[in-house]
């Protein structure tokens, strides 16, 4: 069994004051502090997501197997029961602000500036 984290665990590792810099995508989380850096897209766009939920942003841009490949060797471990992504949809609460925040078509250009060359 794999290391459980809460999400308010994972908002620690947010990248600032030294912190080392933490996403979670479907339940898992990654430590892409030493990755950041190396994104095709920027680093920016990992920024913008350390210490929350970048599932639906990872997932609407769409990557590459070679960018999955990647992840295997940043995991850390998984979100606790109660913090699940459906665990949360069924309480009502909301992913991660700064997601909502952005409208559709904003957020879809932005992404695609962001991420960049991660698709296949």
């Amino acid at each position: 069994m794999s290391a459980q984290y809460t999400l308010k665990e994972v908002a620690q590792r947010d990248g600032r004051d030294g912190a080392s810099t933490w996403i979670v995508l479907h339940d898992t989380i990654y430590d892409v502090t030493n990755y950041k850096n190396k994104h095709p897209g920027g680093a920016e766009l990992i920024e913008e997501y350390a210490g929350q939920d970048a599932t639906s942003a990872f997932d609407d841009f769409g990557h590459s197997s070679d960018a999955k490949r990647i992840l295997k060797d940043l995991l850390v471990g998984e979100i606790v029961d109660e913090d699940r992504r459906g665990n949360r949809k069924k309480k009502g609460e909301n992913e991660g602000a700064k997601t909502k925040k952005i409208k559709d078509g904003r957020r879809r250009v932005f992404l695609s500036t962001i991420f960049g060359n991660c698709v296949s």
